[in-house]
């Protein structure tokens, strides 16, 4: 199945928990009409989550890549659960495609082998830390014309890159910088490559959008809370900068409630000033539903909303510059 679609094509990277999957869900629409197509690596044996995930990529005629062989979580030892649900139920779905994770310790072959047993569902090479790529290029030979080819910038220098120039070519940066809640100061840059990917000779780009690439079970005890909030200034280059809004109290694990208060207090004082530059997504509404109504929905449920303000604020770009 070939890819087509738009050339500024933004694939954000997401882990399977819970609210990721439920951020997929309902940003479904969002990805359709913008032409973004997610990526996600299912991180949690039970797969009813990305089940409804993908049904819901599937409803809206969207596009979404699914890693069968995940480095994190319940299913690093084994994809078989996952490349079984594509097999079984995606198999005639136009749009899901099988995402092969080339990592450390494989080898070229068994990066072929992977590839081949997943040719039906249009897979896309995704290179981490993989030690093989000149090898791997020259065995997939003419394949690697207009195949979707997605680099993670931490391990893939432009050499490494330069194997694969026939492909449609996608670029995956870190932006977001993992600190202990206290430590995050209020405003700090985030990423320029939404504005800035095809300079580096891509035809895409992604990112692990307010979460970062570092991988925890669980975010443990918040000590303080943090809501992460990123925009685009058009006054810097339309470079992305990314608020930290952090509670004052920081120094006991207790009362979760008042200190998403206490942060939320921060955010409205920014969202309200007259020359603020977060766009006023439908997340951010819900942000001041929440401090109208004085709710703590919880931790899992606040990130959510601060992915689903990332993946709006980069429609509404792209859709700017149309």
């Amino acid at each position: 199945m070939p890819w087509g679609g738009p050339e500024r094509m933004y694939h954000p990277y997401f882990r399977g928990k819970q609210f990721e999957l439920l951020c997929v869900r309902e940003m479904a629409p969002v990805f359709k009409q913008a032409g973004f197509c997610p990526i996600i690596e299912p991180v949690r044996g039970v797969l009813g989550g990305l089940n409804r995930a993908l049904d819901a990529v599937v409803e809206v005629e969207g596009r979404a890549i699914v890693i069968v062989n995940p480095r994190h979580g319940d299913l690093s030892d084994s994809g078989a659960p996952l490349s079984g649900l594509l097999k079984e139920k995606y198999l005639d779905m136009r749009g899901i495609s099988a995402g092969i994770l080339l990592k450390s310790d494989m080898t070229a072959s068994q990066a072929i082998k992977c590839y081949r047993d997943h040719a039906s569902h249009s897979p896309v090479l995704i290179h981490s830390d993989f030690g093989e790529g000149k090898a791997l290029a020259e065995k997939l030979g003419i394949q690697t014309e207009g195949q979707r080819q997605v680099f993670d910038e931490n391990y893939c220098g432009k050499l490494y890159r330069r194997h694969f120039a026939g492909g449609h070519r996608v670029l995956l940066r870190d932006g977001f910088e993992r600190k202990k809640n206290r430590e995050y100061v209020l405003l700090e840059p985030f990423s320029d490559l939404h504005a800035t990917f095809q300079d580096e000779g891509m035809q895409g780009f992604g990112d692990f959008l307010i979460v970062g690439d570092e991988f925890s079970e669980t975010g443990g005890p918040a000590y303080a809370v943090a809501i992460h909030l990123t925009f685009i200034d058009p006054d810097q280059d339309d470079e992305m900068w990314i608020y930290h809004f952090v509670s004052d109290r920081q120094d006991t694990p207790t009362d979760p409630a008042g200190k998403f208060a206490e942060a939320l207090e921060k955010m409205m004082k920014v969202l309200n000033r007259s020359k603020s530059k977060i766009l006023e997504t439908s997340a951010v509404k819900e942000f001041r539903d929440l401090h109208r109504q004085g709710h703590f929905p919880g931790l899992g449920y606040v990130k959510k909303l601060s992915m689903n303000h990332h993946i709006e604020t980069l429609a509404a770009y792209f859709e700017k510059i149309a």
